[in-house]
């Protein structure tokens, strides 16, 4: 199993300087279960009377305290009313069940029903707004991101995955829900579980069978030097995702949102987006600010345009920028080599070979 023991470095996101008018608290009077997943919450003290829900979830070896401490969503709670949700994984190892089959099914049990019951209970005590629930997370809180798209598409409406892996990719057929520790599964994680979209796309509709309402927008992160869940997860997040959304490959856009970065376009962009960053490992520094945008609690012209996130001794600086991408002589190992409108190295560093994936991205193997 993985750690990210070594996520250290607090997120430098303090917006304009607000201070916290709350607290996270542990809600103790929440038993809905099905797992003994612990529910924590942060409510502003000027919230919105019917307040839109985020539901931030930690990564494996984390926890809701960490989540709460190391992303910027409490921080912006105040000045635009929402409630935070950080769930707390019940297992010995801190990682979430994204492998068994109650967990990947509508209804079907798991963290993943605990998690939505949460939600619930947040809509019936707090005032939260049930129409308005958006879910984030990095690493395996990535993961569980895109559980609750696929089994839970009539709650959320929104997600942010970081460095995680396409809903079902993770299962086992062992796992079941409730396990002392969660289930791994090495094809996934190494990146070696390769599916057409359509068959992905059929997976995730098997989790919820006989839906058939929309399906939750979905914005995607990842690495290309992530060893832990393997760069080749984004782009069968992105088959996956494009077939459930039914839209296609439109554009690549290189540094953004910042140097580095590479942003490919779905459709219009407003359903589907993913984020391929360059040379950055396990796992990809959250971006909150941008996150309340693609959920529609903030409005664009209201993000800075200059912050710094810091995790493990990786430094980036966030600052937006349009620049075409540096020229370097060779792409680094799992680094992007080619695609339509890449501008950037395309011969690979040796001993790895530029590798086709799909029209709009080759990498280096």
């Amino acid at each position: 199993m993985f750690s990210l023991s070594v996520l250290t470095a607090m997120l430098a996101l303090i917006h304009l300087g607000n201070t916290l008018t709350s607290s996270l608290q542990q809600v103790t009077a929440f038993v809905a279960g099905p797992t003994s997943a612990g529910m924590y919450i942060y409510v502003p003290t000027t919230k919105l009377s019917l307040a839109p829900i985020i539901v931030a979830i930690h990564w494996c070896g984390g926890s809701a305290n960490d989540y709460f401490s190391d992303t910027g969503y409490a921080t912006y709670a105040d000045t635009y009313g929402y409630i935070v949700i950080y769930p707390d994984s019940p297992s010995s190892d801190k990682c979430w069940d994204v492998a068994s089959l109650a967990s990947l099914t509508h209804n079907g049990g798991g963290d993943s029903l605990t998690i939505v019951n949460m939600v619930k209970y947040a809509t019936a005590n707090y005032g939260g707004d049930a129409s308005k629930v958006y879910a984030t997370g990095l690493s395996s809180g990535a993961m569980m991101t895109n559980v609750l798209a696929g089994a839970y598409p009539d709650v959320f409406k929104a997600c942010t995955a970081y460095s995680g892996v396409p809903d079902g990719c993770f299962y086992v057929s062992t796992a079941t829900a409730g396990m002392a520790q969660a289930a791994w599964n090495t094809t996934c994680s190494s990146g070696l579980y390769i599916q057409t979209a359509q068959q992905w796309g059929n997976l995730v509709r098997s989790y919820y069978p006989g839906y058939t309402g929309s399906y939750p927008k979905m914005a995607l992160y990842h690495g290309t030097a992530d060893f832990t869940l393997a760069y080749p997860n984004l782009a069968e997040e992105m088959k996956e995702w494009s077939n459930v959304l039914g839209v296609s490959w439109s554009q690549n856009i290189s540094n953004t949102p910042i140097a580095g970065y590479t942003k490919m376009v779905y459709g219009d962009g407003t359903r589907l987006v993913g984020f391929s960053a360059l040379d950055v490992g396990h796992s990809v520094p959250v971006r909150t600010e941008d996150d309340l945008v693609w959920f529609g609690l903030m409005p664009s012209s209201s993000t800075t345009s200059t912050t710094t996130s810091t995790i493990a001794s990786t430094t980036l600086s966030t600052s937006t920028t349009t620049s075409t991408a540096s020229s370097t002589s060779t792409a680094a190992h799992w680094g992007q080599c080619g695609g339509t409108g890449w501008t950037g190295p395309t011969i690979c560093e040796s001993p790895y070979t530029c590798t086709y994936s799909n029209a709009w991205f080759s990498q280096c193997l």
